[in-house]
C-alpha cells in the first residue's frame, strides 16, 4: 500500500525533525563542556567534623582536576537526611552531588521509620573516598589481649560484656550488635552522644570495652592506657598492623567499617558520573591526598561507580538484619 505526504505534512515532519535536534545538541554540548560553572558538594553535617574536613580535602584537589571550583555546603539536620535528601531532589546535572556517609545511606533507612530518599533509586554513585576503621578497644585492667581473651571474658560477666557506642544506629553500635550475632556471647549496649565520651570512659575504667574509630584511639594505645584487641574492616588498619582483623580472629566475613564517597542525584547523565567518577578516582590515587585523609583516620579506597554502587546495596542488606536481629529503632 502506498501512501503519499502533502507538501504540509513533509514541511511538519522536517520542522519536528529540526526541533529534537535544537533541542539535543544543547544538551550534548552542554554534557561536553561539563564542568562549565561551579559544582556544590552538600555534606549533611556541620562543619568541623571528620565528614566535613574530608569534603573540603577532596572538593579542593576534584576542582583542580575539573577545572572547576567544587563548593562545599553544609546542610545538616535529622541525622543527615535533610542534606541527602536536598541532592536526591536536586536538577541531575551534575552541579549538585552530595557526601554520601554510611551513616545516612545504609543505616538510617534501617533504624528510622521512613527516611525521604532511597538510597539506591534515588542517587548515581560516583565513587567511593575512604574507609574511617573501627577497632575494640579495651581497658586493659579487664585482662585482655586478643578477641578469644575477650570471648572467654565476656562469658564471665553478669548481665553481659558492656560496650559503648557513638549513640543508637550509629556504626560503632551496629558493630557491636554484629559481634554480639555472629559470636553468640552476651553483650550489653551503652549509647554515648558521641565515640569520644566512650573511649574516655574506657580509659578510665568505667567502661570495658567501645568500639572506636583507629584515629582516636591512637594516642591512648600508643600511651597504653588502652588494648587494641582487633580492628572491625576487612584489611588491617595501616597504622595499627600488629592488630589483626575479627575476620583473622576467627569471625570469618566479619567486616564493617564506617566510610564517605561521592553520589550524584538519579538521572544524571552517565558521560557526566564518568567524568566524575574518573576525576575522583584519579585524585584518590594521589599520595598526598591518601595522607591527608589517613591523618583523619579514612583509608583512601579508590574504585569505580559501580563498585561503590554495589557495596552501599550490600550493606543496606547487611545493616538490615543486623537491625532487625537487635530491635533497633529510631524516631
Amino acid at each position: 500500500m502506498n501512501f503519499k505526504l502533502s507538501n504540509r505534512a513533509r514541511l511538519h515532519i522536517l520542522g519536528a525533525a529540526l526541533t529534537l535536534i535544537a533541542i539535543g545538541v544543547p544538551t550534548a554540548k552542554a554534557q561536553g563542556d561539563y564542568p562549565s560553572r561551579p559544582i556544590r558538594l552538600i555534606v549533611p553535617f556541620a562543619t568541623a567534623g571528620v565528614t566535613d574536613t574530608s569534603a573540603r580535602i577532596v572538593a579542593e584537589k576534584l576542582g583542580q582536576k575539573l577545572g572547576q571550583q567544587v563548593i562545599v555546603e553544609n546542610k545538616p539536620g535529622a541525622a543527615g537526611n535533610i542534606g541527602t535528601q536536598l541532592v536526591a531532589q536536586a536538577e541531575p546535572d551534575g552541579y549538585t552531588l552530595v557526601l554520601g556517609y554510611d551513616g545516612t545511606l545504609v543505616i538510617n533507612p534501617n533504624v528510622y521509620a521512613k527516611v525521604p530518599f532511597d538510597s539506591v533509586k534515588d542517587f548515581a554513585p560516583i565513587g567511593k573516598i575512604g574507609d574511617a576503621i573501627l577497632l575494640i578497644a579495651a581497658n586493659p585492667k579487664i585482662g585482655v589481649n586478643n578477641y578469644s581473651e575477650l570471648l572467654t571474658y565476656a562469658k564471665t560477666v553478669p548481665n553481659g560484656l558492656s560496650y559503648g557506642s557513638a549513640g543508637t544506629g550509629s556504626t560503632s553500635h551496629l558493630a557491636g550488635e554484629m559481634l554480639r550475632q555472629r559470636a553468640g556471647v552476651p553483650m550489653t549496649h551503652v549509647p554515648y552522644k558521641g565515640g569520644g565520651q566512650a573511649l574516655i570512659d574506657v580509659v578510665g575504667g568505667t567502661l570495658p570495652i567501645t568500639f572506636a574509630a583507629v584515629t582516636g584511639a591512637m594516642p591512648f594505645i600508643k600511651g597504653g592506657q588502652i588494648k587494641a584487641i582487633a580492628v572491625t574492616s576487612r584489611q588491617r588498619a595501616p597504622s595499627l598492623p600488629d592488630v589483626p582483623t575479627l575476620n583473622e580472629s576467627g569471625l570469618p566475613g566479619f567486616e564493617i567499617s564506617s566510610w564517605v564517597g561521592l553520589l550524584a542525584p538519579a538521572r544524571t547523565p552517565k558521560p557526566i558520573v564518568d567524568k566524575l567518577s574518573t576525576a575522583l578516582k584519579q585524585v584518590m590515587e594521589d599520595p598526598d591526598m591518601r595522607d591527608r585523609l589517613a591523618a583523619l583516620g579514612i583509608v583512601a579506597t579508590p574504585g569505580s561507580a559501580d563498585e561503590f554502587g554495589q557495596e552501599i546495596s550490600r550493606d543496606l542488606e547487611k545493616n538490615k538484619s543486623i537491625v532487625k536481629a537487635a530491635n533497633i529503632k529510631l524516631d
